[in-house]
This record gives structure tokens, sequence and C-alpha cells, in this order.
């Protein structure tokens, strides 16, 4: 047996159609593509959820919720793991020897979850109010290792300015109302005063011009006819 002579069995391997090839080909003319169409040209490529021009699947669906991109996550661990393992001190570092933490993350943080019975010292990056409590009722201490920056929530909401209260107006008495009253008479009389001045001034400044007008016109000096004779003839 010589490795020249192996075969694959009859009917294991099929020839490749050749597309494109003339018409005697098999797969002339169109070469198995159809008449028109987008599928018929070189390059078509269906869109992933394409379902033949109707509205999708992944759009007809209702879309709930968001994904905070700048959420941080963090290695958490409860003070009832802690109590249960051995050693008084805990930091980053030997929890993850000890297998209680795979990956550090953002940073170590220490959740109240669970009962602590002995005293133990324990350094993370944030600690849980309820954690914090029962560490300092057991006679431990908790120590925070910086480097992490948690933004406080606060919550803003917008303070409409107050209205100034309307001041009180003292009503006028009836010797302040008729004094009012009569400033105003003494008002429309100036006025109605000063503008027959106006119009006697306007009348008179019009005449003044139509005299001045028809002096200019009288004075005005006739030219001279030029005369037919020449400057020889002069």
């Amino acid at each position: 047996m010589n490795l020249s002579q192996l075969k694959p069995p009859k009917g294991q391997k099929h020839k490749n159609q050749r597309i494109g090839q003339g018409m005697g080909s098999g797969r002339g003319k169109y070469s198995g593509r159809g008449a028109k169409g987008a599928k018929s040209i070189s390059g078509y490529s269906r869109m992933r959820g394409f379902e033949g021009g109707q509205m999708p699947l992944h759009r007809r669906l209702p879309k709930r919720g968001f994904t905070n991109i700048f959420r941080k996550e963090f290695a958490i661990v409860n003070l009832g793991d802690l109590g249960r393992m051995e050693g008084d001190s805990f930091d980053p570092g030997k929890l993850l020897e000890l297998g209680l933490i795979r990956k550090l993350k953002e940073g170590l943080k220490i959740l109240g979850s669970g009962e602590l019975k002995r005293k133990i010292h324990v350094k993370a990056h944030l600690f849980s109010k309820s954690a914090l409590e029962k560490i300092k009722a057991a006679g431990g201490t908790a120590e925070v290792i910086p480097g992490v920056k948690v933004k406080a929530k606060s919550f803003f909401y917008p303070v409409k300015p107050k209205a100034a209260a309307p001041k009180a107006v003292e009503a006028p008495s009836a010797e302040g109302a008729e004094g009012a009253a009569g400033a105003k008479e003494e008002k429309k009389a100036s006025a109605k005063k000063g503008a027959q001045v106006k119009v006697g001034e306007d009348k008179a400044g019009e005449v003044k011009g139509g005299g001045e007008k028809g002096a200019e016109k009288t004075s005005k000096p006739k030219q001279a006819k030029p005369s037919g004779k020449t400057k020889e003839e002069k």
C-alpha cells in the first residue's frame, strides 16, 4: 500500500460547478443568479436581521432601560465571608490569594451582609455603612485605601424664584384726589395752548415764505436776447 495510491471512496467528492463559462456549461446566461434583483449583482450581502423589507423583529420589540457606560464595578466581599476566613487582617492582595475574589476590578468594596463575631482589621477601597458599624461594634478597624473616586449622588431641582409680595398702596384721601384731578386739568389746558401757538407760528411762516418767493420771482433780471449780428459787423 502506497500513499500515492490512496483515493477517496466513490461519491465522496464532486466536481465543482464552474459558473459563467458560457451557454454550454449548464449554468449559462444568468449563472444561477436569476434574471434581475439585488441578488443577481456581484457583491450582494444581506443585512443582518433583514426580513424582505418589512419591519424586522429587533425593531418591532419594545426597548427598556439603558447601559451606563460610566458604571464602575467593584469586587464585593461580605463581612460574613471574612468572619469565616482565617486571619485577623485582610486586604485586596490577601483576598486574591485566598480566592475570595478573582478580579479586583475598580477596587474592593466591603458589604455588611452576615455576622461578625471577632475583631478584624480590613483594608478596602469602599465600605458600606452597615459594614463599618459591624466592624466597629466587634472592636475591629476599617482602613480606606485611597485612589477610587466615587461621585456622590446629587439631585438638582431648579428652584423657582419666589414672587415678590405686592406692596400695600394707601388709598388717596379726598383732598389728594381733588388735587390730582386739578393738576391733570391744568396739564391738558397748557397742552392745548401750546398747540394753538404752534399752529399760529406755522401759518405766519407759510405767509412769509410765500412773500419771499414772490419777491424772488420779481427781482430776477431779464435775459438779453441774442442779436443776429456777427462779430465782424460789430
